[in-house]
């Protein structure tokens, strides 16, 4: 998946909100939880929140946590390269840390390869317990 570009797109009112809820949010949100955050903001319907994190999502600048059905916004905006996301998701605290390792991206795209298999997009999520939490 592409990453957070270095020159973001222009984005539209409803994207650059829901963007903006969740850099500020503490944790992953859900749909739901970002059009709670902003009613007040004018977005009253849950679609105006899913077509801004579709487009957010195609943008590179936002990951969505498929175990959790929410959202992230995308943390390596340094990063150049088509490495695959791989998530640490606490079941204690809630934490989320993002990662990307080459070498697994690469790994990953060999076992594809070896089943005949058109790797598309690929996100790896590790549940457990953060360092805090142990």
């Amino acid at each position: 998946m592409d990453h957070f570009p270095h020159t973001p797109p222009n984005l539209t009112k409803n994207q650059a909100l829901v963007m903006a809820a969740l850099s500020q949010a503490d944790g992953p949100l859900s749909a739901y939880g970002i059009l709670d955050l902003l009613r007040d903001e004018g977005l009253r319907a849950p679609l105006q929140v899913y077509r801004a994190l579709d487009k957010l999502v195609e943008f590179g600048m936002v990951h969505r946590l498929e175990s959790l059905n929410a959202f992230v916004p995308c943390r390596h905006t340094d990063s150049t390269e088509k490495d695959m996301v791989a998530f640490t998701i606490c079941e204690s605290c809630g934490s989320v840390t993002e990662i990307t390792d080459g070498s697994l991206d690469k790994r990953l795209k060999g076992l594809a390869t070896k089943a005949d298999f058109k790797l598309r997009n690929s996100t790896v999520e590790l549940l457990g317990v953060c360092h805090d939490c142990r």
